[in-house]
C-alpha cells in the first residue's frame, strides 16, 4: 500500500506557474501507474495528467496539453505536475493517485482505476 501526500498548490496570478509535488511513502512510485485529478466546486473530478508504471508514456487531455508536464523522480519518491500559463479555469483542488495493475505501458484515464489517493492541494488562479 502506498501513502499519498501533495503539495505546492496556492494562489497564482492567470499566466503564472505552479509545481505541485505528490510524495509516495510506503512504496515506490515506479511500482505504480501514477495521475493527476482535479475538482471544481460543483464539478465532476477531471483527470489532467498521466504517466505510465513504466515511466516511457505520458498522457494529458486537451484542455491542459501544452500547458501541463507530469513527471517521476524515483530517487525521491515523488511526482510532480508542472503547470504553466495557468487559466483561472484552472482553479480546483488537485490530487494525486496512483494504481498498481493497470498494464505497465499505459495510463489510465478515469478515477476509478485508481486505487490509492492523496488528501488534494488548493490551486486558485486569479484573473
Amino acid at each position: 500500500q502506498v501513502q499519498l501526500v501533495e503539495s505546492g498548490g496556492g494562489l497564482v496570478q492567470a499566466g503564472g506557474s505552479l509545481r505541485l509535488s505528490c510524495a509516495a511513502s510506503g512504496r515506490t512510485v515506479s511500482s505504480y501507474a501514477m495521475g493527476w485529478f482535479r475538482q471544481a466546486p460543483g464539478k465532476e473530478r477531471e483527470f489532467v495528467a498521466g504517466i505510465s508504471r513504466n515511466g516511457g508514456v505520458t498522457y494529458y487531455p486537451d484542455s491542459v496539453k501544452g500547458r501541463f508536464t507530469i513527471s517521476r523522480d524515483n530517487a525521491k519518491n515523488t511526482v510532480y505536475l508542472q503547470m504553466n500559463s495557468l487559466i483561472p479555469e484552472d482553479a480546483a483542488v488537485y490530487y494525486c493517485a496512483a494504481d498498481p495493475t493497470f498494464p505497465s505501458y499505459l495510463v489510465p484515464a478515469r478515477s476509478y482505476e485508481y486505487d490509492y489517493w492523496g488528501q488534494g492541494t488548493q490551486v486558485t488562479v486569479s484573473s
